[in-house]
């Protein structure tokens, strides 16, 4: 699992000219599943990200987690994390999930960053979407599950 967590003063994703999910405060999440993900590696993720104090304090250090600031979140499903470039000039997508495993985690995903106490928003997976964001920082982060939990 790859996700990129941008610290964001808000973010916006909109489907066929709608807004689909906005949020203020907090993170815009680029959420990549591969089919050697579970459930587990989800949960740590998630725990992870809920975790992680990139937001300044008061002495501008980087030292608040999400809770801490009342953050929220926009999930975006993103299947092109997993891009191999390897060879050639056309990325090959073989690393990412199959659809119906990826999306039946990515929605367990933010559904169990729910019921941590997050206000989430999200995508449609496998929609085309147009996501807008202010990034703040500007601070971006990119959790592989490989190398993170």
């Amino acid at each position: 699992m790859k996700v990129v967590v941008q610290r964001v003063k808000e973010a916006s994703v909109t489907i066929d000219g709608n807004v689909h999910g906005a949020i203020e405060k907090g993170y815009l999440l680029l959420v990549g599943i591969s089919n050697e993900d579970d459930e587990t590696i989800v949960y740590k993720m998630a725990d992870k990200i809920r975790k992680l104090r990139i937001f300044e304090d008061e002495n501008g250090k980087m030292n608040l987690s999400l809770d801490q600031v009342q953050g929220e979140i926009l999930s975006i499903s993103q299947f092109t994390l997993f891009a191999d470039c390897s060879k050639g000039n056309r990325p090959s997508f073989s690393k990412a999930g199959s659809p119906e495993h990826a999306s039946a985690l990515y929605l367990k995903f933010n559904d169990y960053l729910r019921t941590q106490g997050l206000k989430v928003e999200e995508g449609i997976f496998g929609a085309d979407m147009k996501v807008k964001l202010l990034n703040d920082g500007p601070v971006t982060i990119l959790l592989d599950s490989s190398e993170d939990i």
